[in-house]
């Protein structure tokens, strides 16, 4: 009899525990998909500045460096032919190097024998065209560091119009989950605005600081360029 009232006891504490477990509340996971949803339309503006503004920094970035490669002995070797008077072949080694600063030089080399300011005014020329093709979409990378946050700042203001507007629908059963789960789902927006902002804002700099490292190399193989124009040939 003993064993049977145990056995009773027993199974009301399990059932008792079923019950409670049963009337907690769930806990809900955090993760990028689900804080997507919760922010509305406003990530969909959100996630398209960022997918693009990642692509045209990587795409930039690959350009740059690739431009901001030099061919060893490139402008000995120039020097070498002009002076030699092989103007064909600094012309022709100019053509198999596809890169910025041959192309510049090329412009040059074109231009012998003409007046030195001519020479020099075609190599800026040239240069400054090379530079605008490497700061292609740049511009686009600023735009998303200054847009980013203000469509966040957006959502923000959107989710808490809604989160009001539902409690004063809500007439006297106002609950306060429904102003807290307003603002968290309005506050996902400004936090993604300002994520995808500081992301544009690091690539574009990062990338306006390579450009002017490639602007001042071939700033100076120019200067080396008309400076070898200058010298006798030996």
């Amino acid at each position: 009899m003993i064993k049977s009232f145990l056995l009773q006891v027993q199974l009301g504490s399990q059932a008792a525990a079923d019950t409670l477990a049963a009337d907690m509340p769930t806990e809900e996971t955090l993760n990028f998909f689900t804080l997507a949803l919760k922010g509305g339309f406003v990530m969909i503006p959100l996630l398209i500045l960022s997918v693009v503004a990642i692509y045209i920094f990587i795409e930039r970035y690959l350009a740059i460096s690739k431009a901001s490669q030099e061919e060893y002995n490139f402008m000995n070797n120039i020097r070498d032919f002009i002076h030699e008077g092989r103007i064909d072949s600094a012309k022709s080694l100019c053509k198999n190097n596809h890169s910025p600063l041959a192309r510049m030089i090329s412009k040059g080399i074109t231009r012998i024998g003409r007046p030195l300011n001519d020479i020099n005014a075609a190599i800026e020329n040239v240069g400054k065209l090379e530079v605008a093709k490497l700061e292609k979409n740049i511009a686009f990378l600023s735009t998303v560091a200054g847009a980013a946050p203000m469509i966040g700042f957006l959502g923000t203001v959107i989710g808490m119009v809604k989160a009001f507007y539902n409690m004063s629908m809500a007439g006297n059963n106002i609950d306060i989950s429904l102003l807290a789960g307003g603002i968290y789902e309005a506050m996902i927006t400004t936090i993604t605005g300002l994520i995808v902002g500081i992301i544009g804002y690091i690539c574009y700099n990062i990338l306006v600081s390579r450009i002017e490292k490639v602007i001042f190399m071939l700033e100076a193989r120019a200067t080396e360029f008309m400076d070898l124009l200058h010298e006798p040939a030996s």
